[in-house]
């Protein structure tokens, strides 16, 4: 065995590598009673702790699908206390993959397993989110074309991608990216407001007949489906803080 810090700890189920970095930046990793730093590997033999603990090998992968609420913060920090974690009340720790905003709502996962975190979020893996967004006001063929065919927000242009009106005021988009906030900033660069947005598709799950604030585990087939989809992901491509593959 020879890999690196941050790789090591995800693995373990610990948390996600940027997670891990965080920890490692903060000095509170160590290997060997030695403080760690970005781009220590990890031996055969190593022993790796966080804030003095001794990680534990990794558990059984835990996959959940939640309906998030209004209101609720895809945060690990419980100060906050709208935090996504106490509002799960799991039995052992969990983190969410990627984010939802907290005014939207929708189908988000939460699982163990830093690992998946790291291939479910590298955007160049093209896994494809679906979300159902109300805006302020009528739109118009034109909207829905400068939608599909890219916005200019934040210094770039947004990817070509999937749009379909489904009412006056409503309408279907399925997104690869996942830039911070996209679709409101999408909706804002072309002169509209959101008034509801709600992610009902992540890859191959959807919504279903999981209802608001509620929460299922993975089947053994959506498990089994997902770690597929994941399998060749790119182990070379790193997102950015805008873009973690998995925001709105």
């Amino acid at each position: 065995m020879d890999k690196s810090i941050n790789k090591y700890i995800s693995e373990t189920g610990f948390c996600s590598r940027r997670e891990a970095d965080k920890y490692i930046e903060q000095g509170r990793v160590t290997i060997n009673d030695n403080i760690a730093s970005k781009g220590n590997r990890v031996e055969e033999g190593d022993v790796v702790e966080v804030d003095g603990e001794p990680l534990k090998k990794k558990k059984a992968t835990v996959l959940i699908a939640l309906n998030k609420p209004k209101g609720i913060t895809c945060t690990t920090d419980t100060k906050d206390k709208t935090n996504i974690i106490d509002y799960v009340n799991f039995s052992s720790r969990i983190f969410p993959i990627g984010r939802l905003d907290k005014l939207s709502e929708g189908l988000i996962f939460l699982t163990n397993d830093g690992d998946i975190v790291n291939k479910i979020l590298r955007a160049g893996n093209q896994h494809e989110k679906e979300y159902y967004v109300v805006v302020d006001k009528p739109i118009n063929l034109e909207f829905i074309k400068a939608m599909r065919n890219g916005v200019r927000i934040m210094g770039t242009t947004t990817q070509k991608c999937f749009v379909h009106q489904e009412g006056s005021d409503r309408f279907r988009i399925i997104l690869t990216q996942g830039l911070n906030r996209q679709i409101r900033r999408m909706c804002e660069a072309l002169g509209y407001n959101v008034r509801s947005l709600k992610r009902i598709r992540i890859m191959n799950m959807t919504l279903k007949d999981l209802a608001p604030g509620k929460w299922r585990y993975f089947t053994k087939e959506e498990t089994t489906t997902i770690n597929e989809m994941v399998a060749n992901s790119s182990k070379t491509a790193k997102g950015n803080n805008d873009n973690d593959g998995m925001d709105e």
